[in-house]
């Protein structure tokens, strides 16, 4: 086993701390980064309590729209000091120096479009640890790639596995740092701002072979409603994701509330409940693609 693959292995910033990995090079990278930030970009953490309202009792899958190359960076700096959140990235980032910096800052590879079992578990294992573990969804950088974002369904399933909740996440501003086709390098102010926790089982009125797309769907449009700080409602998904199944319909007659989702209509008493039952149908390679 390799020095990098013992230490996306090691424990860090969870109810265990003991087999941690090194801190030093992460907690000099914050203070650098955060610096950088806080003065050029002016980066400001709005709701930072709902990171915090989990130390000490759960870990939690973070998940965020991805625009930038810069969401890592403000991302992780949100967390820090007390919190410390290890980033799921794609395997080929994981080479030469920049994979181990990424290592020494407690990220960890998956394969994209498989069925990454050993990825799956060490991120489970980390969960059950109490730790963040933060995963971009989409699996690329919208309108930076020739490849086009998706709504992978693997951050759900994970919190499914590790019986966690999701935190949707949106930093704004960071894409207008360096846009496409402009010489320039702009400082807008950036806001990481974090939404209400989503937990598995508030999930469990949809069909169980479609539940985990939905739940990563409706995580990945509140993060867009927090970047644009718009409802959620007025998010269209169709537009941002032309090739998925859109769920607008399936939520448009449901409230979020501190309990979960409510009917605005509810059904008369001794209705049948069109809740469907579980099955064993789906897998992880399904549920990952």
């Amino acid at each position: 086993m390799s020095y990098d693959e013992q230490l996306w292995d090691r424990n860090l910033y969870g109810k265990d701390r003991t087999n941690e990995a090194p801190h030093w090079f992460g907690n000099i990278a914050y203070v650098i980064v955060a610096l950088i930030c806080k003065i050029v970009c002016r980066y400001r953490v709005r709701n930072r309590q709902v990171l915090r309202s989990m130390k000490g009792k759960t870990g939690a899958v973070v998940v965020a729209n991805h625009k930038s190359f810069l969401d890592l960076a403000f991302l992780f700096c949100a967390a820090r000091p007390s919190q410390w959140i290890r980033f799921m990235g794609r395997d080929n980032l994981f080479h030469g120096f920049g994979g181990r910096i990424l290592t020494l800052l407690g990220a960890f590879p998956v394969k994209r479009d498989s069925a990454d079992t050993s990825s799956i578990k060490r991120a489970v294992r980390m969960l059950k640890n109490q730790e963040l573990v933060g995963i971009f969804p989409e699996g690329t950088r919208r309108n930076r790639g020739s490849e086009e974002p998706k709504v992978h369904a693997g951050a759900a399933l994970i919190a499914r596995m590790a019986k966690v909740p999701m935190i949707p996440c949106a930093i704004r501003n960071d894409e207008k740092v360096k846009q496409k086709g402009q010489p320039f390098i702009h400082w807008p102010t950036v806001y990481v701002v974090f939404g209400k926790p989503l937990y598995v089982h508030w999930f469990n009125f949809l069909p169980h072979r479609k539940r985990l797309k939905a739940m990563t769907w409706y995580a990945l449009r509140e993060c867009y409603a927090l970047d644009r700080d718009v409802a959620p409602e007025t998010v269209d998904m169709k537009e941002l994701f032309p090739d998925e199944e859109d769920f607008s319909d399936v939520f448009a007659d449901k409230v979020l509330t501190e309990d979960g989702f409510k009917d605005l209509h509810p059904q008369p008493a001794g209705d049948p409940s069109q809740t469907s039952k579980p099955t064993n149908s789906d897998t992880i390679a399904h549920s990952i693609s």
